[in-house]
């Protein structure tokens, strides 16, 4: 194994000193660090069974490993972690999971209440995508290739290798080259003789730096103070430039011809856009464009001067530069989706490009776009394609955010959603039922993968969701609320529907979401008090505690125990709902599974210790069996209440039920 990692110290090395997959790290170190803080309470709770105990165990040994992570990362060679950043991505991600996992297990041994913040932290966890920095990735993969075929490496390109590297890596200056050079050795110094591997990767990374690394610093720096001298002389020219309707031509790049969203300087002295002078070298060209002279290396530097006089032109006249790599990774999304961008021949990246979509399936005519902006997003064009290329393109770019977790990186919600709520109105309004069932499939699919960046949704948008319920598209449409659900502003929103929602109860098939969507809601009081007053919300709920589904038993009972414990009065409204509440109960924490059995136990012991089962005890020892129970509750004479009657009334159907 290539990472090398040291004890844990007591004191954690702070956020800031993390060299390399800081958002990563940061993100892991978050939810531990929400672990920690609910640890001391989990503990005074004493699950006291084996593997109570156990979970226990293991949530301070993940704090722990996260811990030595976050130490890893702000103490080991910059270099080195890029290498291994595959690594400690599955790191991250498998602390994630054993977090979730463990919580699982703890959330049914605790209080309610602590059982409440431990279910929203699970949730999160869920929801929690890790993934690396971009830069910090290409530079691993440069690395790579480098340690891949060093042997037979000209040393021209093994320069090349280290300057991305470095650049990529933010070690622009000789105290950055400094402080890498030592983390190396000192990772050296703990090696052991066997790791013979890794040895040899950190003397190659020594060696280049100590050849190179000085020189590519100080070439930086001298294109840097570049960039600061044409700042200075174009201080006086300033104002004429940003009162200019036309862009200067500087502002443009050389190759496109195009606005510059990130220019940079190469060692020549000239500035292009990054994306164009990358493509350039990458073709196999290592000369100046321009002048066609060969350039002594292919080191690029950030026109910061040129960078901030573009943006502030564009801010006064109202001129949004697009992004080059996001068009590019639009296009080829297009490409890939079988729809052929007809005059993208020789330069995807020109503003007046046109293209046509084509559907392979559809023998409609060509649909041509005008690509103004050349804003390749394939979504914002949706709706001047045909309706069956519409269908074929939202499916397709489902796909990719079902099966990519990067998707969301350059297709945001604030672009998929928009434009999937106009597609399904477009199919609400033509009544087709496939294309209703793929849009809210396709809806759903994106909300879970971006739950973090939720873009705002009307009035309108939720009637049209509330016009699926009832029809053949409940499934879908229950999928797509179960997940506005979990968000605060959209909770309002669905809690006005409730009465649409209980009828849905009655269906095997649609019970579950239902339920979960019912629990999510009850966060705040006022949902809570339109749930539990709904006519036959608490009826229809408490039937489900004798579904066949040990899930929709599980959920009946979260949502039954979420209502208890905010109100005394809904324990009463649970009670006098349905005699058979406390055999179904019963049957649940003998037979139900693990999150049901203890969920059921805790409602039991609710209901007893708010006076509902008139003095009795609930008593469910390891390998009773309900009609022990119902002895044991008919016999006592310190029941001669609720539970006596009810358990009086209904030994004979427990007895059926086994």
């Amino acid at each position: 194994m290539l990472i090398d990692v040291a004890e844990v110290s007591e004191t954690p090395p702070s956020h800031h000193a993390i060299k390399v997959h800081h958002v990563m790290c940061m993100e892991l170190i978050q939810f531990v660090s929400r672990v920690s803080v609910l640890l001391p309470e989990i503990e005074a709770a004493r699950p006291g069974c084996s593997s109570g105990r156990e979970a226990l165990c293991l949530l301070n040994h993940i704090i722990d490993k996260a811990n030595t992570l976050r130490k890893h990362c702000s103490e080991s060679s910059k270099l080195y972690l890029a290498l291994t950043g595959n690594s400690i991505l599955l790191r991250c991600k498998k602390s994630r999971d054993l977090l979730e996992q463990t919580l699982s297990q703890v959330q049914y041994m605790v209080p309610v209440l602590l059982a409440e913040e431990i279910s929203q932290l699970i949730s999160e966890l869920r929801g929690a995508v890790f993934s690396l920095d971009p830069s910090e990735e290409e530079a691993g993969k440069v690395i790579n290739e480098l340690l891949r075929c060093y042997i037979n490496t000209a040393e021209e390109h093994a320069f090349e290798a280290i300057q991305v590297a470095m650049w990529k890596l933010h070690i622009t200056s000789l105290n950055d080259l400094l402080i890498e050079k030592r983390s190396i050795k000192k990772l050296l110094d703990r090696v052991g003789e066997g790791d013979s591997t890794k040895r040899k990767i950190l003397s190659l990374f020594l060696k280049l730096l100590s050849k190179h690394g000085k020189s590519i610093v100080t070439e930086q720096t001298e294109n840097v103070n570049q960039c600061e001298a044409m700042r200075c002389r174009l201080d006086d020219a300033e104002v004429d430039v940003l009162r200019s309707s036309l862009p200067p031509d500087e502002f443009k790049c050389p190759l496109s011809l195009r606005l510059m969203y990130d220019p940079v300087v190469i060692v020549s002295g000239e500035t292009y856009e990054r994306f164009q002078i990358q493509k350039w070298f990458a073709e196999g060209n290592d000369t100046c464009p321009m002048t066609r002279r060969k350039l002594a290396n292919l080191s690029l530097t950030p026109n910061h001067t040129m960078k901030d006089l573009i943006s502030r032109w564009s801010a006064t006249h109202g001129v949004s530069v697009p992004d080059p790599n996001m068009e590019a990774t639009g296009a080829h999304l297009l490409e890939s989706c079988s729809y052929s961008i007809a005059s993208l021949s020789s330069s995807m990246n020109n503003l007046r490009n046109d293209f046509d979509a084509i559907s392979e399936a559809s023998n409609d005519s060509f649909h041509k776009v005008q690509c103004q902006d050349m804003d390749l997003n394939p979504l914002t064009r949706l709706s001047s394609l045909s309706w069956e290329s519409q269908c074929n393109l939202v499916g397709k770019i489902c796909n990719v955010f079902k099966y990519n977790d990067q998707a969301c990186n350059w297709m945001s919600s604030q672009d998929f959603v928009p434009a999937m709520i106009r597609f399904l109105k477009d199919a609400h309004d033509s009544n087709d039922l496939n294309s209703q069932i793929l849009g809210c499939q396709s809806l759903s699919t994106v909300l879970q993968k971006c739950r973090s960046s939720l873009p705002y949704l009307n009035d309108d948008t939720f009637a049209l969701l509330l016009s699926f319920l009832g029809t053949e598209v409940s499934k879908e449409a229950l999928s797509v609320l179960k997940v506005l659900s979990c968000h605060q502003y959209c909770q309002q929103k669905i809690t006005e529907f409730i009465p649409k929602l209980i009828p849905l109860l009655e269906d095997t098939a649609l019970a579950k979401d239902t339920l979960i969507i019912l629990k999510n809601l009850c966060i705040t009081k006022d949902a809570t008090d339109s749930v539990a007053e709904t006519d036959g919300c608490i009826p229809s709920v408490v039937k489900l505690l004798d579904s066949e589904s040990l899930e929709d038993q599980e959920h009946a009972v979260a949502l039954l125990l979420s209502l208890c414990t905010q109100c005394i009065q809904y324990c009463r409204l649970v009670i006098h709902s349905d005699e058979r509440v406390f055999c179904d109960l019963v049957n649940i924490s003998l037979n139900g599974n693990s999150k049901g059995k203890a969920m059921a136990l805790e409602l039991l012991s609710l209901f007893n210790n708010n006076g509902e089962s008139s003095g009795a005890d609930v008593d469910i020892s390891k390998g009773s069996t309900i009609d022990d129970y119902t002895k044991q509750k008919s016999s006592s004479s310190k029941a001669p209440g609720l539970f006596r009657k009810l358990f009086s009334k209904q030994g004979s159907s427990a007895k059926r039920k086994k």
